[in-house]
């Protein structure tokens, strides 16, 4: 399980810093949502993921502001992906595996995270997903899983990236599966919501339902009991993203992990280089 680590204290602050900052251009409401947001920095229970306090923090910040602060990054990125889509699509369709090549760019976007970068090289992260080795890389059972179960439910993570999801979707649709996208019932950072999905064009092209829940990451326990049983009984859950790793990392299904070790304690618990990418199998004995 990962837990609150020291070093998490600093990125806290860190990301309430550019949640204001992205929220308001009144330097005095910047101090003064930054200054409160230390009373949820203080409480964090190291028992728990940092997605917990994260999602205090962001919660807070939003109330305070009165509105959404990633709103217009979210819409900024998105439209920066789906300007991507036609060429990522080619790559897709003239690789010698589009499934592959689907994964790989699905953790590729991962790299889009307004809420702990201000600026991403996503050129960069294409060419290292497509032509690098990755740090966990259990593609072959992966696809083995896939190939074996009709049903999947795919939690998606943050704008921008549900256009790399995208062509990851559409290659599990190929194959005759049924894909369900899950996102944030209501905002919190830069993560999907249905309106991410509309403006992306998710909705057309499989099912899309919220999760009922502003959590950072996945937390089942503040999700509706729909949403749990959904979450049990699919086929096959595959999970984007650094905070869908923290908080169902210890839940008791197999599931597969699809994200890249953003930050230093994440990447210490998996003892594995900052940045690595990751496709990884959580399996349940």
């Amino acid at each position: 399980m990962i837990q609150v680590h020291l070093d998490c204290f600093p990125c806290f602050l860190q990301q309430a810093l550019i949640a204001v900052r992205y929220g308001t251009d009144d330097v005095a409401l910047q101090e003064t949502i930054l200054k409160s947001t230390l009373e949820d920095i203080q409480q964090a229970d190291v028992t728990e993921p940092p997605a917990f306090t994260t999602t205090f923090l962001h919660r807070r910040v939003r109330q305070m502001l009165g509105h959404d602060p990633f709103r217009k990054i979210k819409e900024t990125y998105n439209k920066i992906a789906l300007d991507l889509l036609p060429s990522l699509r080619k790559r897709v369709e003239e690789s010698h595996n589009p499934f592959w090549t689907a994964s790989r760019l699905s953790i590729a976007g991962n790299i889009i995270d307004s809420g702990i970068f201000t600026s991403v090289d996503i050129e960069g992260t294409v060419r290292r997903a497509l032509d690098e080795n990755m740090a966990v890389d259990n593609f072959d059972v992966f696809q083995q899983a896939v190939l074996g179960t009709d049903d999947i439910l795919f939690l998606a993570d943050n704008a921008g990236e549900i256009v790399f999801d995208r062509l990851l979707i559409e290659a599990l649709t190929n194959l005759g599966k049924h894909v369900t996208v899950a996102l944030k019932g209501s905002p919190v950072i830069n993560d999907c919501t249905r309106k991410d999905a509309e403006e992306t064009g998710i909705h057309n092209i499989c099912d899309v339902i919220g999760n009922g829940s502003d959590a950072v990451g996945t937390v089942l326990e503040w999700t509706p009991q729909s949403f749990q049983k959904r979450f049990h009984s699919a086929g096959l859950v595959i999970s984007k993203g650094q905070a869908n790793f923290e908080t169902l990392y210890s839940q008791n299904r197999s599931m597969f992990f699809l994200l890249q070790s953003k930050c230093d304690v994440l990447s210490r618990a998996l003892d594995l280089p900052k940045g690595s990418l990751i496709l990884k199998q959580h399996r349940v004995e």
